[in-house]
């Protein structure tokens, strides 16, 4: 995918990691072309799915979501397994889905208000899924949170061309 990227995207890229709020006008200003190219380029990275959409993030503990918990989810019957993940998505607490390899069928990222409304949410809307067992990890906060450091792997991709 990145062979798709030429050095101007590139620079974009590094621009809007460090700020998403960063004006098209002063993007283009720093590199040196319109603001209208930028704004093509944009959208070719949202068409290559190189960008995946444009959102705020909201802080879940300041809306009184205290409690973060990942789950790791074995289903009883495999057969369901798309009808759990249809499911899941309709749980507006459940913020993360994954398939994995090892231990689990599905580990998933939720946030709950505290620890009975965590209860609640696993009694009342996952068991009902099908579960064969469950794993609940409560993290206790976040040491970082971060995206994937654009600069390290672009300049990486550039050294590997040479």
């Amino acid at each position: 995918m990145a062979k798709n990227l030429d050095s101007l995207d590139k620079k974009i890229l590094r621009m809007i990691a460090e700020d998403a709020r960063i004006p098209f006008l002063e993007v283009a200003r720093a590199c040196e072309v319109s603001g209208a190219a930028i704004h093509q380029r944009m959208q070719k990275l949202n068409k290559l799915g190189v960008l995946k959409g444009s959102h705020f993030l909201i802080d879940p503990e300041k809306i009184g979501y205290e409690t973060c918990a990942y789950i790791g989810l074995n289903l009883r019957n495999p057969e369901t397994f798309d009808k759990a993940v249809d499911a899941l998505r309709d749980i507006p607490e459940v913020v993360e889905c994954h398939y994995t390899t090892g231990d689990y069928d599905l580990f998933i990222k939720l946030y709950a208000q505290n620890n009975h409304h965590l209860l609640t949410i696993i009694h009342d809307k996952l068991q009902p899924l099908g579960l064969a067992r469950s794993e609940t990890i409560i993290a206790f906060g976040s040491a970082f949170d971060r995206q994937l450091p654009i600069v390290d792997i672009l300049d990486k991709e550039a050294d590997d061309d040479e």
